[in-house]
C-alpha cells in the first residue's frame, strides 16, 4: 500500500491510497478522499477484504497513517503482519511504486477532476481497466483478473483456496 497526492481542478487536495497484491498484480481498491487517516485506511481494507480476503502481510512506508497505534492494533486484531520499508527506500515496495507510476501517468496526469466524486469515478474506471484489460508480461501476458482466476482453478485440484496457496507459498 502507498499514498499519492493530487488535486482537484479548484486546487483542493486529494489523498489517494493504492493497494496492489504483489503476487497477482491485482489492485483490489483505490481510496480517494480529501483526507485519509489511519482509521479510514483500516476501514477501507476491511471493506476490500469482503471481496478479496485479508492479506497475511502488508508492506508500507513509514508514513503517519501506517505507523499509528490504531493501524498496528487493527493489524494485530486481524493477524496481519506489517512490514515497514526502510526510510528513503521506496524500491523495497517496488510493485506498488511501479503501479503508482503507471497510475499517475495514465490516469492522474490525464484527467482534470471537477470534484471528489468525479475523481473517484474516473479513478475507479481506470482501476477496473487495469485489472480487467491490461495484460502483464510477468503474468504470462494475462490480466490480473485472468491470473487470479487461473490460480484459483489450479489450486482447486489441490483442495486449496487461492488465499491458502498464497499463505503456503
Amino acid at each position: 500500500m502507498d499514498f499519492l497526492a493530487d488535486a482537484l481542478g479548484d486546487g483542493r487536495r486529494l489523498r489517494i491510497l493504492t493497494i496492489v497484491d504483489d503476487f497477482s498484480r491485482l489492485c483490489p481498491g483505490i481510496l480517494v478522499q480529501h483526507s485519509i487517516p489511519s482509521a479510514t485506511v483500516t476501514a477501507f481494507i476491511d471493506q476490500v477484504s469482503l471481496l478479496y480476503g485479508l492479506p497475511q502481510r502488508i508492506r508500507v512506508d513509514n508514513g503517519p497513517e501506517f505507523t499509528s497505534a490504531a493501524f498496528h492494533c487493527w493489524a494485530v486484531m486481524k493477524d496481519i503482519q506489517i512490514e515497514h520499508i526502510r526510510p528513503g527506500r521506496p524500491s523495497e515496495n517496488s510493485f506498488v511504486e511501479s503501479f503508482n507510476g503507471r497510475f499517475r501517468d495514465e490516469c492522474l496526469n490525464e484527467h482534470w477532476f471537477l470534484n471528489l466524486q468525479d475523481a473517484q469515478d474516473k479513478i475507479e474506471y481506470w482501476r477496473r481497466s487495469y485489472n480487467e484489460q491490461r495484460p502483464h508480461s510477468s503474468l504470462q501476458n494475462m490480466t490480473p483478473n485472468e491470473f487470479v482466476k487461473e490460480q484459483e482453478t489450479l489450486s482447486e485440484g489441490y483442495g486449496l483456496t487461492l488465499q491458502m496457496a498464497q499463505t503456503l507459498g
